[in-house]
């Protein structure tokens, strides 16, 4: 029966092993899985994104999971996201004060 080496004490366990005899670790990626922050889970950040913008960055630059490359984009991509949802609201306000200053020129005085 083929074996390995335990990577948590270095005793020798069989090849399919999920849990170690000897020192009773968990050897499957599930359980790195499981004990993952609720606020590093992808919906978090995404769902953070959504209601707080670009204040939800360290999410993203504090989670282990993500690449350099991947934090880069991120901050890239909510940047340029955030400049063009501030432009809007800005360009929004400008047409809704002309909107009312036209509207109280053609109300009656008095």
């Amino acid at each position: 029966m083929p074996t390995k080496k335990c990577p948590f004490c270095a005793e020798e366990i069989q090849e399919e092993a999920i849990k170690c005899k000897h020192c009773g670790e968990f050897l499957t990626d599930k359980t790195k899985t499981e004990q993952e922050k609720w606020y590093f889970k992808t919906y978090t950040i995404v769902l953070a994104f959504l209601c707080i913008g670009p204040l939800a960055l360290p999410l993203v630059f504090l989670n282990p999971k993500y690449s350099l490359q991947k934090k880069i984009a991120a901050t890239v991509i909510i940047v340029i996201l955030s400049a063009i949802l501030i432009a809007l609201s800005v360009n929004s306000l400008k047409i809704l004060n002309k909107y009312y200053q036209q509207l109280f020129e053609l109300m009656p005085a008095g």
